[in-house]
């Protein structure tokens, strides 16, 4: 089994916990990679925190993440950031050994942060979650993304087929009905939340013969089950089914025939080259759905606390003020899934220090010059050439024409 498993569903338990049963969508693993990426900064009392929250010692997260984020998955788009107010030389180490992927620079603008925010999510989050203010020192941000076809759609069938004791059969008109073939049905025994009715949908691979995939794994449980005893429950059998096999699988002959909440059982004669000649059949009824979340990490137990301590420590503010926050899509379809999730960290000062501004405003109030010079990042033959210039000694009005948006074509 993968090392980042147990910790990773530790993680996704208390991130779900806080979120409720409300209809919801998180990235546990976008909230642990940014986490992981500040563990390095700690020491002490902070270290033991993090790698508490953490799951593992915070040397092997560092290096679990930084292995993540450098070798992104066809299907997962991932990215790092580190945006800093003025480069602060207690950094210096701890900025060495981030992924080298992660952007590093100045702080940008909130324009700039709702920017990068679309573009790492495949565009499906346009803002930035954590507002930035004159008192923003520092800046983490970690994204995630998936936009994927199944390898073999889902059908579309009557709402009904989601049971006759379903709500959602009621308000829904139509529901997706499993292919023929393709994706995996089965009803399994789990520890957390009994038996469970569970579909796995794998992705159509980016390219043929790519061993890359991703595999999407439904989990329902009894109606009267915790939503965390089913979502701990799905969080082993989705590992299990995506790395064998679905654990606890039922035999259908073992259960007894009739309606449940969870599935409908009935036998009918057929002809069927099984060995024992009893041959097992199923398919699954789900709705379509899509959600949008946001979450704030700033409390205690996401291990945020003990970062921002290490951090600011580094940036001479032992006790800064904090803020995390992740947003989170998702869409399941008919043809397909996509998600992403977006968290970001803002470290402040309550006050910056004393200080002077000097403030200029440049007035070209009388005869001034202008060159236009041409450039060419590649260093070509045009690089610094002036192509234009000129003396402004005779000022023009502003045209009305101009007053307005400009034309397209301008």
């Amino acid at each position: 089994m993968n090392p980042l498993h147990g910790p990773l569903a530790r993680y996704a338990e208390r991130l779900h916990r806080a979120a409720g049963d409300d209809h919801h969508v998180t990235s546990p693993l976008g909230a642990w990679l940014l986490l992981a990426l500040t563990g390095t900064a700690a020491s002490g009392d902070d270290r033991r925190a993090l790698a508490e929250a953490l799951g593992t010692d915070v040397e092997q997260a560092a290096a679990t993440a930084r292995a993540l984020l450098e070798t992104p998955h066809p299907l997962v788009a991932s990215a790092s950031a580190v945006w800093e107010r003025r480069p602060f030389d207690g950094l210096a180490r701890w900025r060495a050994g981030l992924p080298r992927r992660t952007a590093t620079g100045p702080l940008p603008g909130a324009a700039a942060l709702d920017a990068w925010a679309r573009e790492h999510t495949a565009g499906l989050i346009d803002r930035f979650p954590v507002e930035v203010t004159p008192q923003t020192l520092l800046v983490l941000a970690s994204a995630l993304a998936t936009r994927l076809s199944w390898a073999d759609p889902f059908e579309v069938t009557e709402a009904a087929g989601l049971g006759a004791g379903s709500a959602w059969a009621g308000r829904l008109r139509r529901a997706l009905r499993t292919p023929q073939w393709g994706h995996d049905c089965a009803i399994a025994n789990t520890a957390r939340a009994g038996e469970v009715a569970v579909h796995a949908a794998p992705a159509r691979p980016v390219a043929e013969g790519d061993g890359a995939g991703m595999l999407v794994v439904s989990v329902a449980a009894a109606p009267e089950v915790a939503a965390g005893d089913v979502l701990a429950a799905a969080q082993e059998l989705a590992v299990a089914a995506a790395t064998g096999a679905i654990p606890g699988r039922r035999s259908l002959f073992d259960l007894p025939l009739g309606d449940t909440p969870l599935w409908s059982l009935s036998e009918r004669p057929t002809r069927t080259f099984a060995a024992d000649g009893r041959e097992e059949q199923a398919t699954a009824v789900l709705p379509c759905w899509a959600v949008q979340s946001t979450h704030d990490l700033s409390g205690a137990g996401f291990g945020f606390d003990a970062a921002a301590r290490a951090l600011g420590t580094l940036i001479d503010a032992p006790l800064p003020a904090y803020e995390v926050r992740q947003t989170a899509v998702a869409r399941f379809g008919r043809f397909g899934f996509e998600a992403a999730a977006l968290t970001g960290m803002a470290m402040a000062v309550a006050l910056p220090p004393e200080g002077v501004a000097r403030i200029a405003e440049l007035r070209f109030g009388h005869p001034y010059a202008v060159v236009a010079v041409a450039t060419d990042d590649a260093g070509g033959p045009w690089h610094g050439v002036p192509v234009y210039s000129a003396w402004v000694a005779e000022p023009a009005e502003l045209p009305e024409s101009e007053l307005a948006d400009p034309p397209t074509d301008w």
